[in-house]
């Protein structure tokens, strides 16, 4: 079967760069292996949506049309983490780095402004940073394995909650084209609307209600004073 956007699949990928450097991988041996571990990642094949961000776009876009088994797709800078861009690279005064606690030294890792970027020098009481991805400029390699199609609405759901919504995975019930989803925590009416309009796009799911375990203690009653 051919794959097209909108379709659910299990996948398993490395991506390496072309002087074989792993960088990004499903398989928890392999991520161990390169210093990659996470504990915090759930290893293994993963069901994606094809078409809907779940991967790196280049990667998504190359899956489009192929078929189960193995494929080695390389991708170019465009198609993978973009061109380096001088305007990324930024010039701060080191002062900002020792007002946050800490002295800046070339290779540390930053967040300034909800950037991540890389100290590259550190001369004058001026730090430059690099806020380009580590990527950035590089031609990157995707050995993946496309499994079976999935269309059991239950495992397609976690997907969208997992990687489309990045929601704490949810009680899922299903009853025809009708899924009640719980969460620990009541999700707002807008996210809701969100969630509906994409599960009824991708799946056979027409109607969705959302229920919620928590609930709040009631308030104390307020003695009253009395003249």
């Amino acid at each position: 079967m051919t794959l097209k956007e909108g379709d659910f699949v299990e996948l398993e990928y490395t991506g390496r760069t072309e002087d074989d450097v792993i960088f990004d991988t499903t398989d928890e041996k392999v991520a161990r292996e390169n210093e990659l571990y996470n504990e915090k990642i759930a290893y293994g094949s993963a069901t994606i949506c094809l078409g809907e961000g779940h991967l790196l776009p280049g990667l998504d876009k190359r899956l489009v049309g192929q078929k189960e088994g193995k494929h080695t797709i390389s991708l170019t800078p465009e198609e993978g983490f973009g061109k380096r861009d001088a305007k990324y690279i930024q010039l701060i005064s080191t002062s900002k780095f020792i007002k946050q606690g800490f002295k800046p030294v070339p290779g540390l890792q930053v967040n300034v402004d909800d950037m991540v970027g890389v100290v590259k020098t550190v001369s004058g009481g001026r730090t430059i940073v690099d806020f380009n991805n580590p990527l950035a400029g590089r031609k990157v390699i995707y050995e993946v394995k496309i499994g079976k199609t999935i269309t059991d609405v239950t495992k397609q759901l976690v997907s969208l909650m997992r990687f489309t919504f990045k929601l704490a995975q949810p009680e899922i019930k299903i009853d025809s084209d009708k899924a009640v989803l719980t969460f620990a925590h009541d999700l707002p009416k807008e996210a809701q609307d969100l969630v509906t309009k994409k599960i009824s796009e991708l799946t056979k799911i027409k109607k969705v209600e959302y229920l919620s375990t928590h609930t709040e203690k009631p308030s104390a009653p307020v003695a009253k004073k009395t003249a």
